[in-house]
């Protein structure tokens, strides 16, 4: 999140935090504040987001309503799609670590670890200065939420078709039904009244995956665990990595999340306890769910449930929810876009409402070109979703922590720039290669 949406926090924290200097790497990385409670801010002792109501935040963004994919994903990965499941988690949970330590650096007076930058935008203007950094970052940012809200309306067309296949509507009429219904979306001044369902919605979620889970549990006498692949479909893995990778995309609001948290030295830990349950959860949802379906295995995993009834409430359910969810990325995006042509989300004139509904409809235009859940979000997830999650992170940490690391950290975090860019490149020829052919049939 850039800078100008700091201002509109309603928690602040003072412009310098401190932290102890530490001896190594692995202190310096994990920083904690044995001065706590010295500090005399009220901001971060009485204020701001618990470690829990923090890793709930990253949980849900990191669970989410692209869950239903997964089983999708072992259906052409196998177990190397279980297995990058969890290695995928422990990677975004060390870029995410190392990503926030970006944002402090040591005071020349003191050495003390200071807080110099607040954002991912305001890292990358100082690695790659201010004309070509946080153009980057905006573009990518943007491409990242847009296609976010894009992911939407794909998901809520897919539900929808796949609740009422009696009537033959195409997916891509479903999707305009859809956005309809995020058009008075363009009407909001803050997220402040959509928010109220946040948690709602998460409850509602986590409620239809258990029964989910509980039918495909009440199937485990068919489960035929020889239909999961062990080798590697080099054809078809790359799509299904696309797929994982962007469920763990987070770390473009970490920077913004450990600021507004009420003791930043426990982010780290919420980190790793939001990606172990994140981790144990996908894998055994995305497990469970192809045992019971094997090759009948559809995108969204919800199509396959057994009885008409089911599978419309299911997928009502969850379609209300993406809609609901829509709001979040799609003002995420206006606050970016919106100051780039002297408009503001703080004030709704007609100009703003305007931008606003232009915005939706190249969502809504998007997701007509390409309305495909699985490949499309594959897709994506190879190339934003890698080289803000795995590259960046890594490549920041290398230029402004390189005086302090060792070369094994140094050859570590190589490796995992030279994974994201295999990523992307197979991502794409793979991920291309699947939407070709379902626009073929």
């Amino acid at each position: 999140m850039m800078k100008q949406g700091r201002s509109k926090l309603t928690i602040r924290f003072t412009p310098f935090t401190t932290y102890q200097r530490f001896d190594n790497e692995t202190d310096q990385l994990f920083l904690h504040d044995s001065e706590e409670k010295e500090i005399s801010t009220t901001e971060t002792t009485t204020g701001g987001l618990t470690a829990l109501e923090a890793a709930w935040n990253v949980t849900n963004a990191i669970q989410g309503m692209f869950l239903v994919s997964l089983p999708y994903s072992v259906y052409h990965g196998g177990y190397w799609s279980l297995l990058a499941m969890v290695g995928v988690a422990w990677i975004c949970t060390y870029t995410g670590q190392i990503l926030v330590s970006c944002l402090y650096e040591p005071s020349p007076s003191t050495g003390v670890l200071t807080k110099v930058r607040y954002s991912y935008v305001d890292i990358a203007e100082y690695v790659w200065g201010k004309r070509y950094g946080g153009r980057i970052l905006f573009v990518a940012q943007n491409i990242e939420l847009l296609m976010t809200c894009i992911l939407y309306l794909v998901l809520c067309g897919e539900l929808l078709a796949g609740s009422f296949p009696q009537f033959h509507i195409p997916v891509r009429y479903w999707i305009c039904v859809s956005c309809l219904f995020t058009l008075p979306y363009s009407f909001i001044r803050s997220l402040r009244l959509v928010s109220r369902f946040s948690a709602g919605n998460a409850v509602v979620h986590l409620i239809i995956n258990m029964i989910i889970i509980i039918y495909c549990l009440s199937k485990a006498s068919i489960w035929d665990w020889s239909k999961i692949q062990l080798r590697i479909n080099i054809a078809s893995f790359p799509t299904s990595l696309g797929i994982i990778v962007f469920s763990y995309t987070s770390q473009i609001f970490l920077p913004t999340l450990e600021n507004n948290m009420r003791h930043p030295s426990q982010f780290n830990a919420m980190l790793v306890l939001s990606h172990i349950i994140a981790a144990v959860f996908k894998t055994g949802f995305a497990l469970i769910g192809f045992l019971t379906w094997q090759e009948q295995t559809s995108e969204v995993i919800t199509n396959n449930l057994p009885t008409q009834q089911l599978r419309i409430i299911i997928n009502l359910t969850l379609a209300i929810k993406a809609l609901l969810s829509y709001p979040l990325p799609f003002f995420a995006a206006c606050e970016l876009i919106l100051p780039k042509f002297s408009l503001t989300n703080d004030i709704t004139t007609w100009k703003t409402i305007l931008a606003r509904i232009l915005i939706i409809i190249s969502t809504l235009l998007m997701a007509l070109c390409i309305p495909h859940f699985a490949q499309l979000m594959g897709f994506i997830g190879s190339i934003t979703g890698v080289f803000l999650s795995l590259v960046w992170p890594c490549y920041f940490y290398l230029y402004l922590k390189n005086y302090s690391l060792s070369w094994s950290t140094i050859f570590g975090n190589l490796a995992i720039i030279l994974f994201g860019f295999m990523c992307t490149i197979s991502g794409i020829i793979d991920s291309s290669r699947e939407l070709a052919k379902k626009f073929r049939e």
